[in-house]
C-alpha cells in the first residue's frame, strides 16, 4: 500500500553505545509542581440497567445519543448501544473521591487499582459485585497484575511509603519511600501480605508481567515509568545524567525484575535493556486550533491578573500558584521574614525568573527519542511485545524474557503519546493508542482532528509493522470531559477481531477491526460529564472482557460491568461462543492466546458470519443450520456421523464460496465437534 506520509519507520537499534542529547524536562517537573491528570496523573455493588439496550439496526444511531448527556457524578445521564449495564458499584469509603486506575483479574475476582491502594471485587455474580478487600496503601498509580498467589502493584510518586502509611514522605531523601514494585501474597485474598518490594530509579508508572513457558519457576516483570530519576543518596546506583555523560544512566532503559514464584522476597532487577538506542526525536503536531486560541486567552487573563509569566522554548506560559508559592516562600525566608510575601518579594521573583528558566532549559541539546515506555503488552504465544513508548510504537522480541530486543519502531506526526498496544489473536495485527493530552484534557471535541488521540492499526508480516488506518471515538464530547484513546482488550468472538476500549469520559466503545482498513464501532456506553461546569476527574480508565463480562474501572464512579447484547453486528451465537473462553487470570499488559473449545455455539457463530458476508447462499445456510441442529439433538455415533457428513460437504462448499477462509473455519469447528 502507499506509505502514510505521517509515519516514520526506524530500524532496530545498533548494539553500540549512543550519545543521546540532553533531556528536556517539563516545566512542571522542573519546578516540582503537583502533577494532575489521570494517566499522566463500598460496598456491595448494585444491579443496574439504567441505559438502553441493543439494536437490530445495522446503522449506528443518529443523532448520536452520547452527545449532550446530562452531567452528574452518580446520576449522570447515560447512553448505550448494543451493550447492557449489568451493575455499577461505588468505591468504598477510603477510596471514594480518589482516582481508580487499572484492573487485573484472577478467578472470580476483579482487582482494581486506586491511588489510595487497591480493592478486590468478587464478580462471580456480575449483577452484584461484592467488595472483598479494600487495601489501603497510597501510591500513584497502583496499576495491578496477578500471577497465581502473587499480586504486583506499581508505585511511582514521591509520597508512597514502604509501610503503606498515609502520611506521605516529606523528606527529599528517605529510606521510607517506595518507588517501584510491591509484591503481595494473596493466597488469602481477604488478608493479603506484603512479601516483597523492588525499588527502581524512576519508580513504576505501569508494569508488565511476563510468564515464560520455558521457565515456570520464575516470572519476569518489565517496569515502565517516565518520572524523574531519584537521588543516588536514596537508592544507590541511580544516575540521572544522560548515557553520554554516564553509561550507568537510569534513562533510556527499562528495568526487568525476576521474581522466583516460590520466594518472591528474592525478587530483584536482573537486567536494564536499552531498547531506545538510536531513536531520534519523533515528529509532532502542534496544539489544536481550539487549544491555541484558549491558551492565548488564558495567557492574556493571567497577564491581566498579574500572574508570573515565563518563556520556555520561545513560548510564554503562566505559572500556577502551586508553582510560584514555594519560590515566594523561599524569598521570604531568605530575607528572614515570615508570613505572606510582599510586593517586593513578588518583584524579586519576577526579576529572577528569566535566569531561572535559562538555567533550567537553556543550553540543552536537541530533542531526543523516548527514554521510557508507558505500556509494554507481551504476547508470549508469538514471542512478541508491543511497546507504547512516548513518541514511538515498538515491536520487541521477547524470546529471551530477561533481555527483550527491539526489532521495529514507528513514529507518527499524528500521534502525541504512544500509550498502549494490543495484538489481534492471530498475531497478524497490532494497534496502538494515542493518549494525546495525557488523559486529563478534552481531546474528543467536535473540532479535534480524528487522527489525533486515536488508535493506529498496523499489520504484522515478517515481524514488521505496516500502517493501515486510524479510528477515533466518533461522538463529540464537551470541553469538560477528559477524553482520548485508552486501555482495552479483545472480545473473543471466533473468526473476528473485536476489541472493547475505554475513552475516559468518552465512555467505552466496542470496535470491529477485522477489516483493518475500516475499523467500525459496533457498541458503546457513555455517561454525561462528571461536572457540568468544569473539567472533572472521571470516565473509564480501562475496560476488559473477562469470562463473559465486560468490566470497566471508572475513575471516580467505581466499577462498572456490562454485557454485550445481540445486534446486527454480533449474534447471540457469537456472544455464546465468546463466553466459552475461560481464563484463570488476566493482566492489562499480558495478552493470552485465545483458544475456543469445541462447541455448537462456535460453529453457529461462523454460520452467522457467513450469512453476514454472504459467503454461502441462503438455502445452503439454512441447510447447514438444520444439520447442526440435528446433530446436536443426536448423540454418540449418530451425532459423530452427522457432523462428519456435514464437514465433508462444507469442504466442497469452500471452493465456491466468496468467503472460503470462513467456510474452512466452520468446517474445522464441525470436525472438532465430531471428534
Amino acid at each position: 500500500m502507499t506509505p502514510d506520509p505521517h509515519m516514520v519507520h526506524v530500524l532496530p537499534p545498533r548494539r553500540s553505545a549512543t550519545r543521546p542529547a540532553r533531556l528536556l524536562p517539563s516545566l512542571s517537573l522542573a519546578l516540582g509542581a503537583l502533577a494532575l491528570g489521570a494517566c499522566a496523573s463500598a460496598t456491595a455493588g448494585t444491579g443496574a440497567a439504567a441505559a438502553t439496550g441493543g439494536s437490530a439496526s445495522a446503522a449506528a444511531p443518529r443523532p448520536d445519543p452520547r452527545v449532550g448527556l446530562r452531567a452528574g457524578l452518580h446520576d449522570a445521564e447515560e447512553a448505550a448501544w448494543n451493550l447492557r449495564v449489568v451493575s455499577k458499584s461505588q468505591p468504598s469509603e477510603r477510596f471514594a473521591g480518589v482516582t481508580n486506575s487499572d484492573l487485573a483479574f484472577t478467578g472470580n475476582y476483579a482487582i482494581q487499582g486506586n491511588y489510595n491502594g487497591w480493592q478486590v471485587w468478587d464478580i462471580s455474580n456480575p449483577a452484584r459485585p461484592q467488595l472483598t478487600t479494600a487495601y489501603y496503601c497510597p501510591a500513584s498509580q497502583s496499576d495491578v497484575s496477578v500471577y497465581k498467589n502473587l499480586l504486583f502493584v506499581s508505585g511511582e510518586g514521591l509520597t508512597g511509603r514502604l509501610d503503606c502509611g498515609g502520611g506521605g514522605v516529606q523528606q527529599a531523601v528517605s529510606k521510607d519511600r517506595l518507588r517501584g514494585l510491591r509484591i503481595f501474597d494473596i493466597s488469602d485474598i481477604k488478608n493479603p501480605r506484603n512479601v516483597g518490594n523492588v525499588q527502581t530509579c524512576r519508580g513504576s508508572h505501569t508494569h508488565t508481567v511476563l510468564v515464560d513457558p520455558k521457565d515456570t519457576e520464575n516470572i519476569y516483570v518489565y517496569i515502565s515509568g517516565s518520572a524523574g530519576v531519584r537521588s543516588a543518596e536514596e537508592l544507590p546506583g541511580c544516575v540521572s545524567e544522560t548515557p553520554d555523560k554516564d553509561p550507568n544512566s537510569a534513562l533510556f532503559r527499562i528495568e526487568v525484575i525476576k521474581v522466583p514464584v516460590a520466594n518472591p522476597a528474592a525478587a530483584a532487577i536482573v537486567s536494564s535493556p536499552r531498547i531506545f538506542n538510536d531513536l531520534a526525536a519523533p515528529p509532532t503536531h502542534g496544539a489544536a486550533p481550539e487549544d491555541v486560541t484558549a491558551a492565548a486567552q488564558a495567557l492574556a487573563a493571567a497577564r491581566a491578573r498579574g500572574d508570573f509569566i515565563v518563556t520556555v522554548n520561545g513560548t510564554e506560559r503562566a505559572l500556577r500558584a502551586q508553582q510560584t508559592r514555594p519560590m515566594l516562600d523561599s524569598i521570604v525566608r531568605a530575607r528572614g521574614g515570615s508570613g505572606d510575601p510582599t510586593a517586593a518579594d513578588s518583584a524579586a521573583l519576577r526579576a529572577a525568573l528569566p535566569s531561572m528558566m535559562a538555567r533550567l532549559f537553556g543550553g540543552r541539546g536537541p530533542r531526543t527519542g523516548p527514554t521510557q515506555c508507558h505500556d509494554i503488552t507481551v504476547y508470549p504465544a508469538i514471542g512478541l511485545a508491543g511497546g507504547a513508548c512516548e513518541g514511538y510504537g515498538l515491536l520487541l522480541d521477547i524470546s529471551n524474557p530477561a533481555n527483550p530486543v527491539r526489532i521495529g519502531a514507528v513514529a507518527d506526526s499524528n500521534f502525541s503519546y504512544w500509550h498502549s498496544a494490543t495484538f489481534n489473536n492471530d498475531g497478524t495485527k497490532i494497534l496502538f493508542t494515542d493518549e494525546w493530552g495525557g488523559g486529563s484534557q478534552p481531546k474528543c471535541r467536535a473540532s479535534d482532528p480524528k487522527t489525533w488521540g486515536a488508535n493506529a492499526y498496523f499489520t504484522l508480516k515478517d515481524r514488521k509493522m505496516e500502517f493501515q488506518s486510524y479510528w477515533k471515538l466518533p461522538a463529540a464530547q464537551t470541553s469538560n470531559e477528559n477524553c482520548v484513546a485508552h486501555n482495552g482488550s479483545l472480545i473473543p468472538i471466533p473468526g473476528r477481531d473485536v476489541m472493547v476500549q475505554s475513552w475516559y469520559q468518552g465512555g467505552i466503545s466496542v470496535v470491529d477491526f477485522t477489516d483493518i482498513r475500516h475499523p467500525t464501532e459496533i457498541a458503546f456506553h457513555d455517561r454525561g460529564p462528571v461536572d457540568a461546569n468544569r473539567m472533572g476527574n472521571g470516565g473509564s480508565w480501562s475496560v476488559y472482557w473477562y469470562n463473559g463480562s465486560i468490566v470497566s474501572s471508572e475513575i471516580s464512579r467505581g466499577l462498572d460491568i456490562f454485557e454485550l447484547t445481540p445486534s446486527a453486528f454480533v449474534s447471540q451465537n457469537e456472544i455464546d461462543a465468546a463466553k466459552t473462553v475461560h481464563l484463570d487470570y488476566l493482566n492489562a499488559q499480558g495478552q493470552p492466546k485465545i483458544v475456543w473449545p469445541a462447541s455448537f455455539a462456535k460453529a453457529r457463530a461462523f454460520v452467522d458470519q457467513l450469512e453476514r458476508s454472504k459467503g454461502l447462499s441462503g438455502a445452503r445456510l439454512t441447510a447447514v443450520r438444520q444439520a447442526l441442529a440435528g446433530a446436536e439433538s443426536a448423540s454418540g455415533a449418530q451425532r459423530q456421523g452427522a457432523l462428519t457428513t456435514l464437514a465433508t460437504a462444507l469442504e466442497g462448499d469452500a471452493a465456491g464460496s466468496s468467503d472460503a477462509a470462513k467456510v474452512r473455519m466452520l468446517t474445522e469447528a464441525v470436525r472438532e465437534l465430531a471428534r
